[in-house]
């Protein structure tokens, strides 16, 4: 059936001439192009005769929604309202119906009505849509016939998904087309991920930005964090971390906010954010809602993008941390039979964890993102932790401006998906060696590498700092006068770490100190006077 014959059926007679849009002429190919068999014929042994009298099938459309749509907007614009956070001119199947749209868009926006009578001016010289037939009068009968202002929604929402259905018919037949040709220059591994791509950014489409929001309900928002916070254990307004005391310091994890963890090599970056990723998918309670949906109690599933250690040596550092069985140790098969045993009955109850592991090195912002997307979906989101932010890559426009601009793509992106997923995402970073340089080797903002977006885009900036690590480098010659200072200073810092809050937009910023188990690379809370047990004399 030709693009506008359901014109003839509800207001006139003929075929539209409109001139095709770029999208109509790929499905009058596709609907028209059938030069050699099909998918169907290959598998189902067809001959090319048989492929050439199945019917054609035309493109999901609905011209009749269409009309609907535009004579309700032309009588009254505030139905323009209604539809255009979600629908835009390209959504409609009919190359008139497009410019319609567009036009009567474009001066709603201006302030002006449209109406048939102020829209005739645009259409004036347009070719006629058949014989007696004009533009101007086809605009009069849209407005003629419009249907109430109040399904206008749902007439722009049938617009709407038939466009998306037919998106995904162009990305299926590119598939094919891609499959057949096979360029030596696109193999099918990025052919997979190509498809992937553009079906994950399809599936996103219309997620972005909601508009504005009333302060009323704004305000409904606030005061249901502030009663989650007085109903949870502990006064947490966001996702517990398990640390007592960075807990008090930050309220927890709070939804949307970009968390950087920097430090220099062998601080314990990496630790902490496995011994955050446990604690809260440890804690993860939901409870299933009248309506099919579930509501988290406590903790969260979390995503882990590991883009340093594989998915396997994750695991181990956490299981030795939860078993108290040294990583070495594991490693190399040096454990006994009961040590084992323990390892077999720790790992059986993380197993159930909602932790999800994706150890691909080396991806761009754009494909974490189109990932943690998809695991949201298909599992649920609400902690998103990436080991480590240098190991990310931008666009190639950005990488070749330099790798100040492609860190800052990146770390805007990342602040961009914590808003959009509506959880809390902890990024590693490095820190510059200038560290090293200074007495007091406690990092600072100035410290962060590569890019001052990382201090701009982030809500929280949290530094990790053993001085263990650095006093015990300094050790003296035994039986000297400096090595029993030394020891004295070994015990005051032994086992401790520092987690230093340079920067928090919601909160106080300050020094929490943590214990720190060095043999299984696990942090916990430090022991206080007041925690102590009663003692004796």
């Amino acid at each position: 059936m030709h693009v506008c014959a359901k014109r003839g059926v509800s207001l006139a007679k003929g075929h539209c001439q409109t001139p095709a849009s770029p999208e109509s002429a790929i499905f009058a190919r596709m609907n028209n192009a059938r030069t050699a068999p099909d998918l169907l014929s290959l598998a189902t042994g067809a001959t090319k005769a048989d492929a050439e009298a199945m019917p054609l099938r035309a493109a999901p459309h609905n011209l009749d929604a269409e009309q609907a749509l535009l004579g309700a907007i032309l009588v009254n614009n505030d139905a323009h309202e209604r539809v255009s956070s979600f629908l835009d001119a390209h959504h409609f199947f009919d190359p008139l119906h497009q410019q319609i749209f567009e036009t009567a868009g474009k001066l709603i926006a201006a302030g002006r009505p449209a109406t048939p009578v102020t829209l005739r001016t645009y259409f004036e010289t347009a070719p006629p849509i058949e014989p007696g037939l004009t533009v101007p009068q086809y605009l009069g009968r849209l407005a003629a016939n419009a249907t109430s202002i109040i399904n206008a929604y749902e007439y722009g929402r049938t617009v709407y998904d038939l466009a998306i259905r037919r998106q995904l018919i162009l990305i299926g037949e590119d598939m094919v087309n891609s499959a057949y040709d096979a360029p030596i220059d696109f193999p099918p591994e990025e052919q997979i991920e190509d498809a992937e791509g553009r079906l994950f950014s399809l599936a996103e489409t219309g997620k972005y930005g909601q508009g504005f929001v009333g302060f009323g309900s704004a305000l409904t928002h606030a005061i249901e964090m502030a009663n989650n916070a007085y109903q949870r254990e502990g006064g947490l307004s966001g996702i517990s971390t398990g640390l007592r005391d960075l807990d008090g310091k930050m309220g927890g994890l709070q939804s949307s906010d970009l968390i950087i963890l920097a430090g220099r090599p062998s601080m314990g970056k990496t630790a902490l954010a496995t011994n955050i990723a446990f604690n809260v998918a440890k804690n993860y309670k939901a409870e299933k809602q009248p309506d099919g949906t579930e509501k988290v109690l406590d903790g969260a599933i979390v995503g882990f993008f590991s883009l340093e250690m594989s998915a396997e040596q994750l695991a181990t550092r956490i299981l030795a941390e939860q078993a108290e069985i040294s990583s070495e140790k594991i490693r190399r098969g040096m454990i006994n039979e009961a040590e084992f045993k323990r390892l077999v009955q720790v790992s059986q109850q993380m197993s159930t964890l909602p932790l999800f592991i994706d150890q691909t090195g080396g991806i761009s912002i754009a494909q974490l993102a189109a990932r943690a997307r998809k695991l949201k979906r298909q599992r649920g989101l609400g902690l998103l932790i990436v080991d480590y932010l240098q190991l990310l890559t931008g666009s190639a426009k950005r990488s070749s401006e330099g790798r100040v601009q492609e860190v800052t793509e990146i770390t805007t992106g990342l602040k961009a998906l914590a808003k959009e997923l509506n959880v809390p995402i902890i990024a590693l970073s490095q820190l510059s060696r200038q560290v090293e340089q200074r007495e007091d080797k406690r990092p600072q903002l100035s410290d962060l590498r590569e890019s001052g977006s990382i201090e701009q885009d982030a809500d929280v900036v949290m530094f990790v700092y053993r001085e263990e690590y650095y006093v015990e480098r300094t050790k003296p010659s035994e039986g000297t006068a400096e090595f029993q200072t030394w020891m004295e200073k070994m015990q005051m810092v032994s086992g401790k770490a520092e987690a230093i809050i340079g920067k928090q937009r919601h909160g106080p910023v300050g020094t929490v100190t943590l214990a720190f188990e060095g043999q299984y690379t696990r942090f916990s809370n430090l022991a206080h006077d007041q925690y102590l047990p009663e003692r004796h004399e």
